[in-house]
C-alpha cells in the first residue's frame, strides 16, 4: 500500500488551480499561431494576435488569463494500492483550491446556494470526478471551467433514428446559437451515449484532450473533422467579429447507451482552454 500525505494532495492542488490559471499549454498556443495562418478576417487575425500577447503577459506575470478563473472541476484517477496519510482525499482536494485560489489572488466565482448567491469566498467546492482502477498512483488534473462558455453548454434526448447526422446538427446549430458568448475560438466537446448525465461528463472530459490530437477510432476521428469544418464555416470568428477560426477543435467521447436512446451533450469550452495536472 503506497501512503501519499494529506498535506502533500493539498500543496499540489493549490499549485495545479494557479498554473492552469496562468499558464495556457503549448498546445493551445500553437493553435492560436495555425489560426493565424487561415484566418482571412483582420479583425480576427487582430484578436488572435491579441490572445497571443495576453498569453505571454500572463506566463511573465503569472497573472490569470482571463478574469473568469472559473469553476475548479478536478478529474481524479486513484489506484486501489493508494492510502491517503493523515485525511480524506476530497478534502485535500477541497483545501487545495481553496488555498489555490486565495493565494494566487484568483477570482472567486462560486455560490453556496444557486438561488440565495453568497459567496463562498475561496472557490470551493470543487467538482471532483473520481476513477478508481489498479495500481499506485494518484493522477489529479484541475480544469477550470469558465461561465460564459458553461452557459452555451446543451444536453439533447436524440433518438437513434436521428443517427450521426442528427447528431452533427445539432451540435453545429449549438455552436451557431451560441455565437460570441463562449469568448471564440472555442473547443467543442461532445459526448454521445451513456445516461443524461453521463454523456454531459464525457464531453467536458473531452476537453482535456491536445489540440492536434487524432480520435483513435477512424469513425470518430472523422466526425471530429467533419464537424470542425463545419463548425468553421459559420463564420462566428474570433470574438464573435468575423472570419474562419470560430473553433480551434472538436472532440468527441462515445459510450455504450441503451437502445432506446441516444443522449448527445456539448459542452464549449473559450479560447483559454485551461488544464493541468501531477501524478503523486
Amino acid at each position: 500500500m503506497k501512503e501519499i500525505q494529506f498535506d502533500a494532495i493539498r500543496d499540489a492542488v493549490a499549485k495545479l488551480c494557479i498554473d492552469a490559471n496562468c499558464l495556457l499549454g503549448d498546445d493551445v498556443v500553437q493553435a492560436f499561431e495555425d489560426g493565424l495562418k487561415i484566418e482571412e478576417s483582420p479583425a480576427g487575425k487582430d484578436i488572435l494576435n491579441q490572445l497571443l500577447e495576453n498569453e505571454q503577459i500572463a506566463r511573465k506575470e503569472m497573472m490569470p488569463i482571463c478574469q473568469d478563473t472559473g469553476w475548479a472541476v478536478v478529474w481524479v484517477k486513484l489506484g486501489s494500492g493508494v492510502r491517503v496519510q493523515g485525511g480524506e482525499l476530497y478534502d485535500a482536494i477541497q483545501q487545495g483550491v481553496a488555498r489555490g485560489y486565495t493565494d494566487g489572488y484568483l477570482r472567486k466565482s462560486i455560490v453556496k446556494d444557486p438561488l440565495r448567491r453568497v459567496n463562498t469566498k475561496d472557490n470551493t467546492p470543487a467538482i471532483i470526478y473520481t476513477d478508481i482502477g489498479p495500481g499506485d498512483g494518484l493522477e489529479i488534473i484541475v480544469q477550470p471551467k469558465g461561465g460564459g462558455s458553461e452557459n452555451m453548454s446543451e444536453v439533447k434526448m436524440l433518438s437513434a433514428a436521428d443517427g450521426a447526422e442528427g447528431i452533427k446538427r445539432f451540435v453545429v446549430d449549438r455552436v451557431a446559437r451560441s455565437k460570441a458568448n463562449p469568448c471564440p475560438p472555442v473547443i467543442v466537446g461532445v459526448g454521445i451515449g451513456g445516461t443524461f448525465e453521463k454523456c454531459a461528463m464525457l464531453a467536458k472530459h473531452s476537453l482535456l484532450r491536445e489540440i492536434g490530437s487524432v480520435h483513435p477510432d477512424p469513425f470518430y476521428a472523422d466526425m471530429e473533422k467533419e464537424l470542425l469544418e463545419r463548425v468553421n464555416k459559420l463564420g462566428i470568428g474570433p470574438q464573435g467579429l468575423g472570419g474562419r477560426v470560430t473553433a480551434l477543435a472538436v472532440f468527441v467521447e462515445a459510450f455504450p447507451c441503451h437502445i432506446a436512446t441516444m443522449p448527445c451533450a456539448v459542452n464549449i469550452n473559450c479560447h483559454a482552454a485551461r488544464h493541468k495536472s501531477v501524478t503523486l
